[in-house]
């Protein structure tokens, strides 16, 4: 789908410096908040932004200041992993 906003022009030139980044712009801030307020899965998140890797979807969470809860058993789980990958 595609979607068309109006913008005033001194708030554009604010989010990107050229028209062609606003639409990278947008879209990485709808994934945000799509993430943020829980309308969206990191993965489908991902799909949205065309990052490859969980690892760099993470990363890029995190740099926004986006950071998913973790249970205790999820931390566990992610270590068990993480061992059995390094025998």
């Amino acid at each position: 789908m595609q979607v068309t906003l109006e913008l005033p022009e001194d708030l554009v030139q604010r989010l990107a410096v050229d028209t062609n980044g606003l639409s990278r712009v947008v879209l990485e801030a709808l994934a945000l908040e799509g993430v943020r307020s829980g309308k969206f899965t990191t993965a489908q998140a991902r799909r949205l932004l065309g990052i490859k890797s969980r690892y760099e979807m993470d990363g890029f969470l995190k740099a926004h200041g986006v950071l998913l809860s973790a249970t205790l058993e999820d931390v566990r789980r992610d270590s068990e992993t993480a061992l059995a990958f390094s025998k």
